[in-house]
């Protein structure tokens, strides 16, 4: 990866939690002057939330990744770069993919000099609960960016420490998966203490932490912890659970997240996203350059699959009567959130790691968790009864309860189906590669070190 100093400041500084990610374009600013005291102290952390959810991340283009991989989306503009995705043909010098590795090592970046500075402050505005509260969501962050980069290019670089030279950071060997994954696990431990227990959906809380844990435990196969996990955050019925009918967690133009949303990231008119110009269509003011593919649209209006959640998707007038999807739509446009964890994703986690284990029917089970977020979607109960027949359920609620969100393709490698499922010609295609740029600034992503496939 690029060695650089990436720091990022706010026009404004916050000293209310509540106007938290309330956010505003961001500076780049010496670092040394950076991270001083407790207004630049939040200052820096309302960077790393800008970073997380700026338009080559979470805004857009990370998900993209994964929405034109996934076999279910179409992309109808002219630019080669997501065309390559959409159709498996991706290469190193794709942009998109540059984009996206790119902005996640940035956010990383933001969380090394949040993990650096913070804990050596002595500003008696910065209480103990805040500086941990900073240093929690510091290191939450990084496990999220550092899982991203796991399950889109495998075993990564391992930055953990600030560049403050040009010689900081050099010769990183390339990790393997495991040792990334490792990371991401240290990470999530080393923040579960430290955030807060209240609710908050835009913020780290222990529920976020203990969501991400369920999400990390599934993708190990730990079908034990993956379920205690997940249980963690859907005990807290009281504050966490499915709201009816599906689409009342986006649906109206609500202003604050609902008890869906285990983390999302808000976004306002002064820091917008990118979802709605490629999903909507130009009457409504986007590019529908992202477009759901018809067999999609075929299962969300099936009511016996899709249920109420063909409310994702609207069609455009005559003559074109062109489908597209409308999770992302609100006015003004980019101010829709992104959905990071939700509810949904939990009963589901838990469901597999339930039938994993061997509890397959009845109250508790894989089966009844299956059919809680049927339910939710006006779907008639699942009679899957055997693994093999739950896990392809398991597969196919995913793909209607979450065509939109960063999801399908990732979990179609995770399983071991995206060659079956997508008709892929060779497994290499399971990895993004690494960019183009970087093997040729640093040997240690060169040569035998980048993805095979894409030489």
């Amino acid at each position: 990866m690029k060695k650089a100093t990436y720091i990022f400041s706010l026009l404004l500084l916050f000293t209310s939690c509540k106007k938290f990610l309330e956010v505003q374009p961001q500076l780049q600013v010496d670092q040394s002057e950076a991270i001083t005291n407790a207004g630049t102290a939040a200052t820096a952390v309302n960077g790393l939330f800008n970073l997380l959810g700026s338009n080559s991340y979470y805004g857009s283009n990370f998900p993209s990744l994964s929405y034109l991989s996934g076999g279910d989306i179409q992309w109808t503009g002219s630019q080669s770069d997501p065309s390559e995705i959409n159709k498996h043909l991706t290469s190193a010098t794709n942009g998109n993919v540059q984009s996206a590795w790119t902005a996640i090592y940035k956010t990383i970046a933001q969380a090394n000099y949040i993990l650096d500075k913070v804990p050596g402050l002595t500003d008696p505005l910065l209480t103990p609960a805040l500086k941990n509260q900073y240093l929690g969501e510091a290191h939450f962050i990084r496990a999220l960016a550092y899982f991203d980069l796991a399950r889109g290019w495998g075993g990564v670089q391992l930055v953990l420490k600030p560049t403050y030279a040009s010689t900081d950071n050099v010769g990183i060997p390339r990790s393997s998966l495991a040792d990334t994954y490792a990371q991401v696990l240290n990470d999530l431990d080393a923040a579960e203490p430290l955030v807060p227990t209240t609710v908050s959906r835009n913020r780290v809380t222990l529920r976020t932490v203990q969501a991400l844990k369920a999400r990390f435990y599934l993708y190990q196969k730990n079908w034990v912890l993956a379920e205690q996990f997940a249980t963690d955050v859907l005990a807290d019925n009281a504050n966490y659970n499915l709201v009816t009918p599906y689409s009342a967690f986006f649906a109206n133009s609500i202003t604050t997240p609902t008890a869906e949303s285990v983390f999302e990231l808000a976004y306002t008119i002064s820091n917008t996203n990118n979802h709605s110009t490629w999903w909507l269509p130009p009457a409504s003011g986007g590019r529908r350059e992202w477009a759901p593919g018809n067999p999609l649209v075929a299962l969300l209006n099936d009511p016996t699959v899709g249920g109420n959640r063909n409310a994702l998707i609207g069609q455009t007038a005559a003559p074109g009567l062109l489908w597209y999807g409308k999770l992302y739509y609100r006015n003004p446009l980019g101010t829709d959130p992104a959905y990071i964890i939700r509810v949904a994703e939990l009963y589901l986690i838990r469901s597999e790691a339930r039938a994993e284990q061997g509890n397959l029917t009845g109250a508790n089970s894989a089966q009844s968790d299956l059919n809680a977020v049927r339910a939710r979607a006006g779907v008639a109960a699942s009679t899957a009864a055997t693994l093999s027949d739950i896990l392809l359920a398991l597969e196919k609620e995913r793909q209607v309860e979450f065509p939109f969100e960063t999801d399908r393709f990732f979990n179609l490698v995770r399983t071991d189906r995206a060659q079956t499922v997508l008709s892929l010609p060779d497994k290499h295609l399971y990895l993004f590669p690494i960019p183009y740029n970087e093997t040729l600034v640093d040997p240690n992503l060169a040569g035998n070190n980048r993805n095979p496939g894409y030489y």
